[in-house]
């Protein structure tokens, strides 16, 4: 077996064949869709069209594995590197930013002549340096957050005619958030082709990720299905709808025989695992297959990956990145740029007859503050599963993990767990180099802080829901911070608010719920928002209470000027009650004081 990170360093001189362009890349990726929620993957209900006729034209990676949650997969994936490597081990708890000395995909092929955009979901953060635009993306339009209605994002949106971020600005779109991501990227691809340039468009649904909205025209195809099923099912028809529409355009305009079209998900199902999940046991967030196994097709007429075939070889998403560079001819990359994945083209073009060295891959299920070892654990080998080190099943022999043999291979086990013990020293260091949200940056002079983002040992108001009607005050006191990293020292304005600048609504009082939209689930913008009996309002930081000031009835937001100091701390500003219970500030807004 070779060392665990099987790091892979490009060589200058790996290129297409001679006078061949470079192709373009189409990405799409969806989530919380399992493997089994696909058609051709044997599903008996969910209509698929489109994606089952990609299948049949191109490379399935069939025993492709990711992180078994939303943050953790994309940081693998636009990176090479492994999930606990970048400092993206959850989704909230700001351990969803991804540290910026990782370089992304698009920063790489930036470098080698292309453009890149990305549509729809990024969830890898939402202040500056962690942005999408700060990350080599060139054209971004986005909802905040790791949804559409999550904290982060823009108040209000619930899956239709929303407001999104279009490189930094707030803009107002019409129609079924899936639609407008696809429309934005298809838009995109229009431009590009038009000048002759190759490009990345990175299109990344929101859906079918909870809460379960979609058209009702999808949610009639499956009037015969319980209603969170038929709204989940036609969530993904959607989709499928919208991958047929972006094909025909790329075929309209003549670039589809040099475009690298792929299709993937960023973890197991989640509305799906009842019905159906292809044999798996587990779904999203587990470390058993059905956690992390999901579908990757890979098509390029160019290429000659047009023929219909099923790679079961172990792959895993840290090695995308790597791949996608040699399928590009992207050489220029920094001489000292190493992947924990390896390029897998030759398993692209030869299948499981390929020449192909036994390894060791690895996901995890953190979803907490610090990691933990072993925990929610899958150590993996083409013929074995070790799961948090103590299970092992023969996954060729037992695809539903249901017979642990751990007692009857102990040197098998023995091996995995020297191979994790590795892994885990390396990165283990790293841990501590928490991501800090810029403050007096002049590429960002103003930042929103939000409750998402709260370093704490619980989870955060991560939602607009919890926002709307939140428990924080059960406990009496607010426990979590931000990280921030004051560039410069000077006079900075701190804006604290309970509600979001938009709302334009007194910290004190509640809000009415909107109308709900089509779907099994209330939206988030549905429920009612509680008033909150406020009367101080104090700026914490580094532990220490700097200002208090009243909170008055009509008051839409409390407003200090404070220095602050270069460097690191942890900003935790809390409104008070009468009776003395705190309550983290939902959002806070710093500038510098003018």
């Amino acid at each position: 077996m070779k060392p665990f990170s099987l790091l892979l360093t490009l060589a200058a001189g790996i290129s297409l064949a001679s006078g061949q362009e470079k192709p373009n890349i189409v990405f799409v990726i969806t989530d919380d869709q399992g493997y089994g929620d696909l058609a051709h993957n044997g599903h008996p209900y969910v209509k698929t069209p489109a994606i089952d006729k990609l299948h049949s034209e191109g490379v399935a990676l069939d025993d492709y594995h990711v992180a078994p949650t939303c943050s953790p997969t994309r940081c693998g994936l636009l990176t090479g590197h492994w999930t606990n490597r970048t400092g993206v081990w959850h989704t909230v708890n700001g351990r969803s930013m991804l540290r910026e000395n990782e370089i992304t995909i698009a920063t790489l092929l930036k470098e080698n002549g292309y453009t890149s955009g990305l549509f729809g979901k990024w969830h890898l953060g939402d202040n500056y340096p962690y942005r999408p635009e700060d990350r080599g993306f060139d054209e971004v339009y986005r909802h905040g957050g790791g949804g559409v209605g999550q904290t982060p994002d823009l108040w209000n949106n619930n899956y239709f005619d929303g407001h999104y971020f279009h490189n930094g600005e707030v803009v107002s779109a019409e129609g079924f958030c899936t639609d407008v991501f696809f429309d934005q990227g298809i838009k995109f691809i229009k431009e590009k082709a038009a000048e002759k340039k190759p490009f990345l468009a990175f299109i990344a649904t929101n859906a079918p990720h909870t809460p379960l909205h979609c058209p009702q025209e999808y949610l009639d195809m499956y009037s015969d299905q319980p209603l969170d099923k038929a709204a989940y099912y036609g969530m993904v028809t959607n989709i499928d709808d919208n991958v047929a529409r972006t094909r025909k355009v790329i075929e309209e305009l003549g670039i589809a025989d040099n475009t690298i079209f792929i299709f993937t998900t960023d973890n197991g199902t989640v509305g799906g695992a009842d019905v159906y999940n292809a044999g798996m046991r587990g779904q999203k967030g587990s470390p058993y297959e059905g956690g992390h196994r999901v579908p990757f097709i890979i098509h390029w007429p160019a290429g000659k990956l047009t023929e219909q075939k099923s790679v079961k070889t172990l792959t895993g998403f840290v090695d995308i990145v790597p791949t996608l560079l040699e399928l590009t001819g992207s050489t220029k990359i920094p001489a000292d740029l190493k992947f924990d994945g390896k390029s897998i083209k030759e398993l692209l073009y030869k299948g499981d007859d390929a020449d192909w060295e036994e390894r060791y891959l690895i996901t995890d299920s953190q979803r907490v503050r610090d990691p933990i070892k072993w925990r929610d654990s899958s150590v993996m080998s083409q013929k074995w599963r070790l799961i948090n080190g103590t299970e092992l099943y023969d996954i060729t022999a037992d695809p539903g993990q249901e017979n642990d043999v751990a007692a009857a291979h102990p040197e098998q086990v023995q091996a995995m767990r020297q191979f994790y013990e590795d892994w885990w020293a390396e990165l283990e260091p790293t841990f501590s180099q928490t991501t800090e949200i810029y403050l007096g940056h002049p590429e960002a002079p103003v930042v929103t802080l939000t409750g998402h983002d709260w370093i704490q040992e619980e989870l955060p108001p991560w939602n607009q829901g919890h926002i709307r009607h939140d428990e924080a005050t059960k406990d009496g006191k607010h426990e979590g911070h931000w990280a921030v990293k004051v560039i410069e020292t000077g006079i900075y304005t701190l804006e604290m608010r309970r509600w979001p600048k938009e709302a334009d609504t007194a910290i004190t009082a509640g809000l009415a719920a909107e109308p709900n939209v089509p779907g099994a689930d209330k939206a988030f913008s549905a429920r009612e928002g509680d008033a909150f009996p406020f009367t101080t309002a104090t700026i914490r930081m580094d532990g220490k209470d700097i200002e208090t000031k009243p909170v008055s009835e009509g008051d839409t937001n409390i407003t200090f000027t404070a220095e602050l100091t270069k460097g690191s701390h942890q900003l935790a500003p809390v409104f008070t009650t009468a009776d003395g219970k705190e309550v983290g500030a939902y959002y806070l807004i710093v500038s510098p004081a003018e």
